[in-house]
């Protein structure tokens, strides 16, 4: 009974190890728990690469993200941070639909994006560059994404 015990706490405090550290795509029950990828990783670029192809196509210039915060889960993934230039200086929004609200001084520089993994590729579900309230608010009953992926929605 002691040895189950132990074995049953080592297993737990494993569990909340990998949990923490945002490892794998550890199962409970049958939904996965909500993972950040690695940076450098294979999962992390093929996000921001999906993102990134429609961002480049509204602001027509090249893009990177400084990604502030990236969660994956069951094939769903939301990102949020900053779309800038490839050597790291912010995006100039002259003559972008967003130039307006920069010069009205409604504007956030940030990017919120949902994506879903379909058939082994991402694809980008919903973004918003600039928004100054929260617009991923809704996404978890709109999308039927996971709540664990999402910033700041309990």
């Amino acid at each position: 009974m002691i040895v189950c015990m132990k074995l049953l706490l080592a297993s737990m405090l494993c569990t909340s190890s990998l949990i923490a550290q945002g490892g794998g795509s550890l199962k409970m029950g049958t939904a996965a728990v909500p993972h950040v990828p690695e940076k450098g990783s294979m999962e992390r670029k093929a996000i921001a690469d999906a993102l990134r192809a429609p961002v480049e196509k509204q602001l027509k210039q090249p893009v990177i993200f400084k990604i502030d915060n990236l969660k994956v889960q069951n094939n769903w993934a939301f990102l949020s941070g900053r779309p800038q230039n490839p050597e790291g200086s912010a995006i100039d929004y002259t003559n972008t639909v967003y130039q307006d609200a920069v010069d009205a001084g409604a504007f956030d520089d940030g990017i919120v994006a949902l994506l879903r993994k379909v058939n082994g590729k991402w694809t980008v579900i919903q973004y918003v560059i600039g928004a100054t309230d929260v617009p991923y608010v809704d996404w978890v009953k709109k999308y039927r994404a996971p709540k664990g992926i999402f910033i700041s929605i309990q």
